[in-house]
Formats: C-alpha cells, structure tokens, sequence
C-alpha cells in the first residue's frame, strides 16, 4: 500500500490491496485481497470493492456501491475473473457492477470518463467503452456491449449479449432485447428507432454533412420497409463511405441478436 494514501481509521482495506497515492477512502468501506485502485481515486464511506479488480486513476464511488462482486450467474464456480475499470468514471449511490463470468474472456470492462448514476446496474461480462452515461436504475444484462458516448436513460433494461452502438441515444423505461445501431435514437416500452441523434451529434462535434449522409442511410435501411440486408447493399452501392457510415454498416453486419427498428 502506498503511503500517500488516505486511509479512514474505519475503513476496512486488505493487506494484499494495491492502493496508490491519493487514493482517499472512507469510513465502512471495504477493499478486498486483490483489488488495484489507481492515483487520485476517491472511495467513499460505506463502499465494497472485492474480487480481482484493478481500477484506474481519477474514479468517484459514491456511498453504498458494490463493485467487483461475484456473477449473479448460477455456473459460476468462484473462478478468478476479473473487473477491470479505467481513469475518471464516476460511480454513484447504490450502483452495482460484477465481475465476469468464464464463458467469454473472464472480464468485465469499464472505460474511462463513464457517468453511472445510482442504482445503475452493470451485470457480468460486460463492455462499455468511454464517455458512456447510464441512467438512474438502467440495468444491463451480462454481455452487453456499449460503444463510446451512448447514453442510456432511467429505468431501462438490456438483454443479455444484446450491443448499443457509439453515440446512441436510448429512451427511458424501455426494454432492449436487439442491438442498438450506433447513432441512433430509441423510445418506447418495446424500443423502436426514431431516426438519427442529430441533437447529440452536433453536441460532440460531428458536421452537418455528416448528419446528413447518416440520416440519407437511415431513410434507406429503415423507412423503405425493405429488408435489411437489401437495404445495405443500396447504400454501400449509392452513398459515398464516409467513416461514419462505414462504422454503422459494420455493425449491421456483425449483428448475431438482430436490429431494433
């Protein structure tokens, strides 16, 4: 443990924990055998950290959060899988987030610069990329995978294996049982599309020619009513490939679970 830490007296922290400099933690919590917290990180008062957890520089655990905590999965057989989080996530009230399963590659991952507001719930095997906001109560089937800058909203709920692509833009209270295109914006209990997240594309930089290839290519896959594999062959056959289109069409095609439309 590194002595630049800030240790409260009622904390309860391992011996074998890896604690670096600057690392302030708060009365009632607790840090397990085999978790790493990086430089800067603040845990606050009445936080578990356990498992075979490594977590960056620069994070924020709000009180009464779970990280690290076994798969809620019955064939779990207390294996050494892992939570693996990197720099600048802010974790709040009541979040809960597993570390993995087997059946994939024995690790949950956490990004860096991830907003995940109270009672969020991360479940095992899952993939968040950076700058991802979840929503107060939004919960995560194991194995969900999420692109860079998605925001998910309150109280909605993903399926297992299911993926939310980059910059998506999901609607509270829904349920998620396909993949999320990246760019796109769902709503409704049974999520459908509603076209492209103009609004958050032009918060994060992206041209209005962009926007519009993009909007030209959702016209073409979703409101022709054609098939889908149909509808991308018209559009990699009419429309310039600009990187972003690229991106969405890749991930059409990678689709094992289908598309919400």
């Amino acid at each position: 443990m590194d002595n630049g830490a800030n240790i409260h007296p009622l904390a309860a922290v391992s011996p074998g924990a890896e604690i670096a400099s600057g690392v302030r933690v708060g009365p009632f919590s607790s840090v397990g055998d085999h978790v790493t917290i990086g430089r800067d990180t603040e845990v606050g008062a009445h936080v578990a950290i356990e498992g075979h957890t490594t977590i960056g520089e620069g994070n924020r655990f709000y009180p009464f959060c779970s990280v690290g905590t076994p798969p809620q999965d019955i064939a779990y057989g207390n294996e050494a899988t892992r939570l693996m989080m990197g720099d600048g996530n802010t974790v709040r009230e009541y979040v809960t987030i597993n570390r993995a399963t087997t059946k994939e590659e024995w690790e949950t991952v956490i990004g860096n610069h991830n907003y995940l507001m109270a009672y969020a719930h991360v479940a095992h095997d899952c993939r968040l990329g950076d700058h991802v906001i979840l929503g107060n109560g939004a919960t995560l089937g194991g194995h969900t995978h999420i692109g860079e800058y998605a925001i998910l909203n309150a109280f909605l709920a993903v399926q297992q294996f299911v993926r939310i692509g980059a910059h998506a833009f999901l609607g509270a209270k829904a349920g998620i049982d396909r993949d999320v295109p990246p760019y796109m914006i769902t709503a409704g209990p049974r999520a459908k599309l509603y076209g492209v997240n103009q609004r958050g594309l032009k918060r994060r930089g992206f041209s209005q020619e962009t926007i519009d290839v993009l909007k030209k290519a959702y016209r073409i896959l979703w409101r022709e009513n054609k098939r889908l594999d149909v509808g991308i062959s018209q559009v990699e056959r009419e429309m310039e490939m600009i990187p972003e289109l690229k991106l969405l069409l890749d991930f059409l095609a990678g689709s094992k679970r289908g598309v919400i439309r």
